[in-house]
């Protein structure tokens, strides 16, 4: 334990990109060696824990290490409003983190594919209404188009109206702009922020989908150089939308042009198979729910799945962490390093709240 390694490549710091994750955990708590994460060849990771675990502490670590990296673009989806602290000065002693936050993201609407708007819509394509909707979205790239198209069918006026009725929903969301965000906006060697915290699930999911089809688009079209690695926080709620498409493209087809994904979430039960089989890092908080620890133990390699339960290595703290590393076949028991720009997701208590005010409590006698 006494030799610095890089999950995702070995014991070869020097032969690219890496990120400083955190150090060795030995079973008497002490700290070993560094850890690292490799940035230099595409990944998928998948970061789980209960609540209040470390797991978007974590996924706030990665970013600020993709953010010093050469050669990547990193993009974190924030639904929880967490990581717009990356753009706040570092600690003293840390160099600062580059970061963008983009607090009103929009998407193009031609972001998405006619079957997503469908999906998103709640029309099935099959109805009058729906298929009117894929049609307009097969055809046209705006949503006054988009409106244009269906009034100009010779289609029934209660099928035009059902349609048209829709699109106007979808507009209300305020996340729909024919100069929406691009791939060349996220492309940077900073970590771009893009905020979705205070949304609902669909236009939520909306800018997750248009987000995750830019990226792959354009490196697929080689009109990006850096390899971008999207960062997403409560993965599962867009497992659960029509973001989930665009997520399964980059798992399963992703490493060829260089895309890499890298996902945290409370719930990996609620997380689609592909989305834990696909994964190739494992980072493991602590886990007490028996459905979580199946799904994960369900979709791992066979000669690992006796570290999910090994004692002494399963985390119990917050802040440690469990590595499994397909690439080396190898585990880790491991502390998260300390972040070097504020954490967003500390939770409040009563306790502060009462600290806060206890002098005006006082004054007022109530």
């Amino acid at each position: 334990m006494g030799q610095e390694f890089v999950v995702g490549r070995g014991q070869d710091p020097d032969a690219g990109p890496s990120g400083h994750l955190g150090a060795y955990r030995a079973l008497d708590g002490s700290q070993g060696a560094p850890l690292y994460l490799d940035l230099d060849s595409p990944h998928a990771v998948l970061i789980v824990g209960k609540r209040g675990s470390g797991k978007s502490y974590t996924l706030g670590v990665i970013a600020e290490s993709l953010a010093r990296a050469n050669g990547v673009a990193p993009v974190v989806l924030d639904p929880m409003d967490v990581f717009t602290t990356l753009e706040q000065p570092a600690r003293s002693d840390a160099s600062p983190v580059p970061a963008d936050v983009i607090d009103d993201p929009a998407v193009a609407p031609s972001a998405l594919d006619p079957r997503s708007w469908c999906a998103l819509l709640g029309l099935s394509p099959a109805s009058g209404a729906g298929g009117l909707v894929w049609q307009a979205a097969s055809e046209v790239e705006t949503l006054d188009e988009m409106r244009d198209h269906v009034d100009a069918t010779n289609a029934p006026d209660v099928d035009k109206r059902a349609a048209v009725n829709h699109v106007d929903m979808a507009e209300a969301w305020g996340v729909f702009d024919a100069d929406g965000l691009t791939a060349d906006d996220l492309a940077g060697s900073e970590v771009t922020v893009v905020s979705v915290a205070g949304m609902s699930s669909d236009p939520m999911n909306a800018v997750a989908r248009g987000v995750g089809e830019a990226l792959y688009r354009a490196r697929e079209t080689e009109t990006i150089d850096r390899l971008p690695w999207l960062l997403i926080d409560e993965a599962h709620t867009f497992f659960e939308g029509v973001a989930q498409s665009a997520l399964e493209t980059i798992l399963t087809r992703g490493r060829a042009p260089g895309v890499s994904l890298t996902m945290a979430t409370q719930r990996p039960s609620a997380v689609p198979e592909v989305g834990v089989s696909q994964s190739d890092v494992l980072l493991s908080h602590r886990l007490t729910a028996e459905a979580d620890l199946d799904a994960l133990q369900a979709a791992r390699p066979t000669n690992l799945n006796a570290s999910l339960t090994d004692e002494g290595r399963m985390p119990t703290e917050t802040g440690e962490v469990l590595v499994i590393d397909d690439a080396t076949e190898t585990t880790h028991a491991a502390q998260v390093r300390r972040r070097d720009t504020p954490h967003g997701g500390e939770s409040p208590s009563a306790s502060d709240i009462l600290l806060d005010g206890a002098g005006e409590d006082a004054a007022g006698g109530e």
